[in-house]
Parts: C-alpha cells; structure tokens; sequence
C-alpha cells in the first residue's frame, strides 16, 4: 500500500474452488503471480512473472481467416500470420504468430480476441474482491473442516496483500493456510504466522549446490526458515516433490528423513508429490521458448518406497 488514499491490491491469477489437494477439507486457493524460484518442472509457468502477461490457447483459435482481429490492433506489430498447421479437428488453420520478444503486454489482442484464445494472465483484485468469493464457499468449509489456502507463485512475495487477505479470513473464522517455497524473509513468515493455521511448505531438495543449480536459488533459507516455523510453535504441512535425476533417490530421501525428524512435532503430515507432465502445455500458452523438463513419471512402486522411508521416521506420509 503507497499513499494515504491507495487500495492495496494483489496480483492474482487464478481462484480455484472446491480445491482438495492444498490442505485439509474442501478449500478456495488463491493463487498469487511471483515466485523467486525456476524450477525446470514447474507446472504452473504462468504463476513465475510478476505482472500480467498475454496467454494463448490454439484449441480455442479459430484462424486468422476465420477471424484474424488480432493482426490489426497490435500497436507494436507483433503478431502475424504464422503458418498453416492442424488444427483441433485435423483441418489445416493459419493461427497468429506472435512475436513475445517485443510485446509490451498491453492487452489489446486480448480484448479483440472474441475465441478468448489470447487472454491475459494475472488480475489485480482487492481483498474484498477476494472475501466475497470466499464468503461463498463457507458452507463448504464447515462441512468439510476446509478453509482458504494463499497459494502461488510465492503468495509471500506479495506480502502485505497476503497478511490482509489471511487477516480477513481468522476475523470471520476460517482456517488458512499459506503455500510456500520458503524463500522468504524470516520477518515475512513472522507476520502471517498469527494469522496461519498451517504452511504448506515445499521442499524441493535438500542439497543446497544442487537446488541452486538447478532452481535457481539456495535453500539454506528454506530449510532455516521450516527450523523456525516449527520453534515458533507453526505446523507444517510438508510437500515433496518428486523428481526424476533430482531427488529420487534412496540417499536424497534419507536426507529428508534426518531433517524432518528434528522438527517431527511440527509436522502435520508430508505429501509426496509424484511428477506429472500436466504442465507441460502450458508453457506453449506462454508461448514461451523456454527449455521444459520432460521425464518418465515416478512410478508406484518406488512412491511407495519413498514413503515407507519417511514413515519409519514416525512421519504421517500420503502420496499425492
């Protein structure tokens, strides 16, 4: 928030509904653009930027002959005609092509867009904005002992809008929890703990050269900060997710187990998170040339390996 008359806002990219899988009970996550790490897998490559930015699905253009509104209103002439391809029904289409390198993301290809195939990605909302979607869903929440997961991205990144929003939810009784990477500022963390039920916490890998390598950054102060969420008196739901030729093996897992024994009593439960390439498509929808990991899924034998190694450290684990 800046200046005495500002809304605060947050850059959101998605609310989703009737959610199961990011906390306890039937949950409404809100998920939040940003996030310091670049993990080669990750599936949602549309929560990485910052800012809006144009989206693109080809399943919903209908060609430039068909319609082709796109080609005239782009003030930098950033998307032409491509070539002609297939399409959904196998018949040949000429879609746009669009030059990601100079657009500016000003949206007007979007607006013009009547098949929403290019869209963009990322809406600035009030908390009010957000509460009246979440007031909707409290029956759900009662029934099902859910709540509001503050999700990403990294919701924490956006930190005065994530400490509002959670605010919001203890005052009308909701159970939170906020998703996150962990690579924050301690004194982040420390503010919303008050206003957080439980941190679903990723743990992406244990060896700090390797995360840097291959995410990007650290994790030093990742698993610093799981130390001093658990001392805090905070539970942790934990996340793992796991890599093929990252952090599959035996010896990476037994690393997991001596961590997280240390800080057993904090720990709700650890979710192993079998990799999926669900995701990969969406970075066609960036069009993005960025480089996509793509690998062979774990397969349920060695998830369940996995799993049994973290329970003989007296973990609750459930896969997926």
């Amino acid at each position: 928030m800046s200046g005495k008359d500002s809304v605060l806002t947050g850059k959101i990219y998605d609310i989703q509904g009737f959610s199961v899988q990011d906390g306890p009970g039937v949950r409404t996550t809100v998920f939040l653009k940003g996030c310091p790490l670049r993990c080669p897998w990750c599936h949602s490559p549309e929560s990485q930027r910052f800012d809006t930015e144009l989206n693109w699905m080809s399943i919903r253009c209908p060609g430039v002959e068909a319609c082709g509104k796109c080609l005239d209103v782009c003030p930098r002439g950033c998307i032409t005609r491509g070539v002609p391809s297939r399409g959904v029904t196998g018949e040949q289409v000429v879609f746009p092509d669009v030059d990601k390198d100079d657009c500016d993301e000003c949206g007007l290809c979007a607006k013009a867009c009547k098949a929403t195939a290019l869209y963009m990605c990322g809406n600035d909302m009030t908390v009010e904005e957000v509460m009246q979607k979440v007031k909707r869903d409290l029956p759900f929440y009662e029934d099902s002992g859910g709540g509001v997961t503050v999700s990403g991205g990294e919701c924490l990144s956006q930190p005065e809008f994530t400490l509002e929003l959670l605010k919001r939810c203890k005052e009308i009784g909701v159970n939170t929890a906020v998703d996150t990477t962990g690579f924050v500022r301690w004194e982040t963390i420390e503010k919303v703990m008050p206003y957080t039920d439980m941190f679903l916490y990723d743990l992406k890998c244990m060896d700090d050269a390797l995360h840097e390598r291959v995410i990007g950054t650290p994790n030093k102060l990742i698993l610093d900060n799981a130390v001093k969420i658990a001392k805090a008196g905070g539970k942790l739901w934990v996340r793992i997710p796991v890599m093929p030729m990252f952090n599959d093996s035996d010896e990476h897992f037994e690393e997991y187990v001596d961590f997280l024994s240390e800080i057993k009593d904090s720990v709700i439960i650890v979710q192993l998170l079998p990799y999926h390439k669900m995701g990969v498509s969406k970075y066609a929808r960036l069009l993005s040339k960025q480089q996509v990991f793509v690998a062979e899924p774990p397969s349920d034998e060695l998830m369940e390996e996995r799993k049994y190694q973290l329970e003989t450290a007296g973990l609750t684990v459930r896969i997926h």
